[in-house]
Parts: structure tokens; sequence; C-alpha cells
């Protein structure tokens, strides 16, 4: 099963590696390239530089006026963050919100370890299931790959933002991270916040169709994975429906809005279609904008 599972991500990340690098300008490095800059030296003040540079604390001592020296960090890290709650298993019985989230964090493990990233994962439910610290090869990706795919989770729950706090103290280095939950939560706005600031965060919102356009299959009952309860519901009800629905587009245009605010990446993929094309449109505007902020 994890041979298929490997030779499918691997299948993934080669049509995106070709799409992306078939552009006239750049390639798939430059979507993992590192854009946080390092403190590497100390030299006195010239006319010209950037005021936003000068170092306060040392010039404020008497022998001069100093700027600080920045080099680009060399070595990026890319860190996951995957949801592995409960409510991520919705879906048919071939593929649940919970399989396609494995996969995109599997397809983009791969694609970050062959820029020589290092890449690490910590997934989460209501506590933290399983975190494997940042680290480069190909050994260390397939072992991450490993780990996430035969991961059974102890708990039920969900606490983004828990889960942002955590990942908040871990990383100390300004780092690319993926967030792939399905967002069914609430008090996590803050965190995010915070996590957007310190790093270059991408939001992958994962979703099913039945979220937005249940069956009518009548009054039946549905089980509550997360409270571990059972619920009756009438899926025939207009009422319900369009609630059911309404509550996942606010849902929806809440994190969206959040994330523009913040200036995080923001990706919707249905689990149900092919989540590859989106990826790349990704990927091909994250490198027109970071090549066009480099040139300025």
């Amino acid at each position: 099963m994890f041979e298929q599972f490997l030779t499918k991500l691997r299948k993934y990340e080669i049509r995106m590696r070709k799409a992306v690098n078939s552009e006239r300008h750049g390639n798939f490095h430059s979507v993992f390239k590192g854009s946080g800059l390092e403190f590497d030296d100390l030299r006195l003040y010239q006319y010209g530089d950037d005021v936003r540079t000068i170092d306060w604390n040392t010039s404020a001592k008497g022998h001069g006026t100093y700027i600080k020296i920045f080099k680009e960090e060399k070595e990026q890290t890319v860190f996951f963050m995957v949801d592995v709650s409960a409510s991520q298993e919705v879906g048919d019985a071939v593929r649940q919100k919970i399989d396609a989230a494995k996969e995109i964090c599997g397809v983009l493990t791969l694609a970050a370890i062959r820029e020589a990233s290092r890449v690490g994962m910590m997934c989460f439910t209501d506590r933290k299931e399983k975190y494997i610290r940042p680290s480069d090869g190909m050994k260390h990706g397939y072992s991450l790959i490993s780990e996430l795919f035969k991961l059974q989770p102890e708990s039920t729950k969900t606490n983004l933002s828990e889960a942002i706090l955590l990942a908040l103290n871990v990383l100390k280095r300004r780092s690319l991270i993926f967030l792939i939950s399905d967002f069914i939560d609430k008090d996590y706005e803050h965190n995010l916040k915070a996590l957007a600031r310190k790093h270059d965060l991408i939001v992958i919102h994962v979703h099913d169709q039945r979220e937005t356009n249940l069956p009518k299959l009548g009054i039946i009952p549905v089980y509550d994975a997360e409270r571990q309860s059972m619920v009756w519901i009438n899926t025939s009800s207009s009422r319900y429906r369009t609630g059911m629905r309404e509550q996942y587009v606010k849902r929806r245009q809440e994190l969206e809005r959040l994330c523009r605010q913040n200036k995080a990446d923001y990706l919707s993929l249905n689990t149900q279609e092919d989540y590859v094309p989106a990826l790349i449109r990704l990927f091909r505007v994250r490198r027109y904008v970071k090549g066009t902020s480099e040139r300025v």
C-alpha cells in the first residue's frame, strides 16, 4: 500500500515540476527559495544607506552610527502542519479529506526535498500527534512520508490555536509553512495572524462536496466523529441544506479574508477533484510575485 502511495506522489510531483518549469522565466526552485535574511555583521553608516538598518543600540554607545548587514539565508526550512482530526474523515469510501491532505503533504515534501530544503512536519488534532524535526535528504523525506501515511491519531478533536502556538514556539527561524486543514474550528485567528507575520505562510483549505451539497437521503443518523456521538439530521430539509452551505461559505470567506489581510497565500481544494492544477497555479503566482519583489 505504501509503495502505491509513494508511486502516486512521485507522478504528481513530476507533473507539477514539468508544468512550473515550462514557463519562460524561472523554475520550480524559486517556489522553495529562502526569503529570510540572517544578520551577518555591522559597519559604519554611509550616505545613501537605508536608515531602517541602523543598529540603534550599538550607535548609542557613541562610537559612530552603525548599520546591520544581512545575508540571505541559504537554507530554507519547509514545515508542514497537517490536521488529522476526525472532521477530516469526511468523503466516500475511496477518498476522504484526510487522504487528500496526506497526498498534498507528501507531494510537496518530495518537491521541497529535491530543492535541497530542510523539511519538517507536525500532525495535530487537539494535541501534537506527530512531530518530525526539519532535516534534509531524500531518506529523511521518505521517512516523513512513511510516518504520515501510517499515522493513526489518538484524539478525534481539533485545536488549531494550540497547534499554531506550538509551531510558533518550535520554529525559531523564518520558514515556509504549509497549513493543511478543513478549518472546522474557532478562536484560532489571533495565532494565525502571528504565524503569518513571522513566517511565509500558505493556507490549504481542504473540503468535501458533502459539506456544501449533501445528498437528499431523508432523515438519517450521522456519527459526529469529533464528539463521538450519533445525531439524526433531515438531509431533505431545504433549510438544513441551505444552512450547512452558508456555514461553509462563511467560514471560507472569513479565512480567505484573514489570509489576504496578513499576506498569507490561500488555496481552497475540493478533495474529490484533481488538486495538482490548483497547486501549479499557486506556485506560478508565488514565483512571479517573489521574482518581482526581488527585482524591486
